[in-house]
């Protein structure tokens, strides 16, 4: 990743592993997460990869069988066999699972504040 690309981003991502599934117009890719942040996740490229750039995609993130993080992305960047996308929209179950899984990785409850109160000015 290039220092101007990370120098950019404004909110902290978590390594996380997970059951993710990956969809669009009909088409579903099993895929490893990598890392998830509030605004968006980070992929490793499944092969072979069929994805149009062009159109949202749905991410189904399994925390366990009762509980998933469901958010409609798009694809922001593809380097490195890897695959970055942005949330475009996701429910208030969701966001709050997400919220509390960042908010457990980080450790601080003031660093969760001032990433909730930057995703709120976006």
């Amino acid at each position: 990743m290039s220092e101007q690309h990370s120098d950019r981003r404004r909110f902290k991502r978590i390594a996380f592993s997970a059951q993710t599934e990956l969809s669009q117009d009909g088409q579903r890719w099993p895929v490893q997460l990598l890392d998830l942040s509030l605004k968006g996740m980070l992929i490793q490229r499944p092969e072979p990869w069929q994805g149009d750039p062009s159109k949202p995609f749905a991410a189904d993130i399994h925390l366990n069988p009762e509980t998933e993080i469901r958010m409609d992305v798009r694809l922001a960047h593809n380097d490195y066999d890897q695959l970055g996308f942005v949330c475009l929209h996701i429910g208030l179950d969701s966001i709050e699972h997400l919220r509390r899984l960042i908010e457990l990785n980080l450790g601080d409850p003031d660093e969760l504040d001032r990433e909730l109160g930057a995703l709120i000015e976006i």
